[in-house]
């Protein structure tokens, strides 16, 4: 196997695996908490902040990344805060790297996951809450596993973008080898030199199955939960 790829190729596909899956779970907890206030919120700038979350979406990458240097930069405002209080450093490292895919992929993973909150049947919960249940346990008991399939849908959709993501991060991190650069990055830097088309169709294709990968797995646990459900 290590004579399939560089020692290059391997270090961008462990830090891309590593960046996608940090910035992943990293934004779950707050894609679910999100989701769930647009979905069953009901307050003045809804709507705005729908469109706040959406924003990534329609922003060119480049502008997002130049936005988070500015911010997360060593004298952006929350960057040097971060750097002088916790020793936390964001800009040009692989934390930046996972920071700028979790943004760019925390749309796609909002609106999956909001989509199967909408979609359970407020009578269960309602059901629960008159048999005492307060909101939080109606939440973790009733709400938090009828969205499971629309969780993983989500995960596997944010996985997925932060895998693919090229605009935002080298804007933000540039492209340092063994750092900063992951497959998207690496890949161009491949197509820039003469002798780098075939180091490029490898990580294409490396591409290509961690995400179909992915999104089966997604899949198969969407499906044995399913079964799990009607037993």
């Amino acid at each position: 196997m290590e004579q399939l790829f560089t020692p290059e190729e391997w270090t961008a596909i462990d830090l891309s695996l590593k960046v996608a899956t940090v910035a992943t779970l990293a934004s779950l907890p707050v894609g679910i908490a999100m989701a769930m206030l647009l979905a069953r919120g009901r307050f003045p700038g809804r709507s705005l902040l729908a469109g706040i979350v959406s924003l990534p979406l329609v922003l060119p990458p480049v502008v997002t990344g130049y936005l988070l240097l500015l911010a997360f930069g060593r004298k952006g405002p929350i960057g040097a805060f971060l750097d002088q209080t916790f020793g936390l450093v964001f800009a040009f490292r692989w934390t930046g790297a996972a920071l700028a895919s979790a943004i760019m992929g925390f749309p796609l993973m909002v609106r999956a996951i909001g989509l199967s909150i909408e979609a359970i049947d407020r009578r269960l919960e309602d059901a629960a809450a008159t048999l005492g249940a307060g909101r939080i346990v109606v939440f973790l008991s009733v709400t938090l596993p009828l969205a499971i399939p629309g969780i993983l849908a989500g995960a596997v959709l944010a996985f997925a973008r932060s895998l693919g993501e090229f605009g935002a991060t080298i804007t933000f991190v540039s492209n340092i080898p063994g750092e900063t650069q992951t497959i998207p990055s690496a890949i161009y830097a491949l197509i820039q030199s003469p002798d780098g088309e075939t180091g490029a169709l490898r990580l294409t294709l490396v591409s290509i199955v961690i995400a179909i990968g992915a999104m089966l797995l997604a899949e198969w646990l969407a499906a044995r939960f399913r079964a799990g459900e009607r037993t």
